[in-house]
């Protein structure tokens, strides 16, 4: 009696340690996904040419599966980085609760399927897209740039940029100025919402000896590069009004989103690390939410002009 009592705490208990669901969908990163899904949704109706429900509600899908399985690659490689930060540390990986070759194996899986299915689907342009955009994230970002150079956000954020375009081009096939447009608004915010993320995350990639710019330059260098960055995107987000993703609607949110942007930036630059510490980094936690709000927003706004355009409501007649 007391063999099977022991045999099947022990199956309880194995059972408890098996990966679950969750784990595994957490590895696609979900909150990253869902701004994947959200720039591409724009970029394929901002398109000017009128796609399929059906296929677009396809395009969508294998451009979500790609950007999991972009998630996917970066967990398994950042594993031991992970386990040093406390941002990370209970990520799938090194808590245990998946292993690296599962990790690598879902990543290759769902890669290889999104961008055959989103061929099929669509076009080879849209898929051969697709298929960069994740080796530019996987390998350029995460294997190279991310442990090499101070750079890392600022030139790996492209992968994140990429998705507006591959929806274009799933709706259209071929390149056009406006979605590199998208691409470049989503290019220059990476630096300053990431960088306001590095400050109150304090000494997390000091300890993962990962060259940030907090870590290679100092946070007072981070503070002023987040003030030059943030001038810039404000003006080509305005700039972005007059253009054919544009319009009085867009006009109106980036000029009162890109205000609030530069105000905060100009707090943060204007801050030391006695005053930061204070108030527990409160003005630099707000920025960095402020950015979440501020990419939602715009590509809110192209998709309003975008969705009312075909009724003369949109853009600049």
């Amino acid at each position: 009696m007391s063999d099977i009592g022991f045999n099947t705490t022990a199956t309880a208990t194995a059972r408890e340690d098996e990966a679950q669901f969750g784990d595994f969908f957490a590895l696609l990163k979900p909150r990253v996904m869902s701004l994947v899904v959200f720039t591409a949704f724009v970029g394929l109706l901002a398109a000017p040419v009128p796609v399929h429900p059906f296929v677009g509600f396809c395009a969508i899908l294998f451009i979500a599966i790609g950007g999991g399985a972009s998630g996917a690659l970066n967990m398994w490689w950042d594993a031991d980085i992970d386990r040093v930060m406390k941002r990370t540390r209970k990520r799938p990986i090194p808590a245990g609760k998946v292993s690296g070759q599962d990790a690598l194996a879902l990543g290759l899986a769902l890669s290889g399927l999104s961008v055959i299915m989103l061929t099929l689907a669509t076009n080879l342009m849209a898929g051969a897209m697709l298929a960069f955009t994740i080796f530019f994230y996987v390998v350029i970002y995460s294997m190279w740039l991310k442990r090499t150079t101070p750079q890392n956000i600022v030139i790996g954020g492209a992968a994140g940029a990429f998705p507006p375009v591959i929806g274009w081009l799933a709706a259209t096939g071929s390149m056009a100025v406006e979605p590199w447009l998208m691409f470049a608004l989503i290019f220059m915010w990476t630096p300053p919402h990431f960088w306001a993320l590095c400050l109150f995350m304090r000494n997390d990639y000091d300890n993962a000896q990962v060259p940030m710019l907090t870590v290679t330059h100092g946070r007072r260098a981070t503070r002023v590069h987040i003030l030059v960055y943030t001038v810039l995107l404000a003006v080509l987000a305005v700039a972005a009004a007059f253009t054919g993703i544009g319009g009085p609607i867009y006009l109106t949110v980036s000029v009162v989103l890109n205000a609030l942007f530069l105000r905060g930036a100009v707090r943060i630059w204007r801050r030391d690390e006695e005053m930061a510490e204070a108030d527990n980094f409160l003005v630099e936690r707000k920025f960095f939410k402020l950015s979440l709000l501020y990419l939602f927003l715009h590509f809110g706004a192209i998709l309003a002009e975008a969705v009312l355009r075909p009724w003369g409501l949109g853009g600049w007649g």
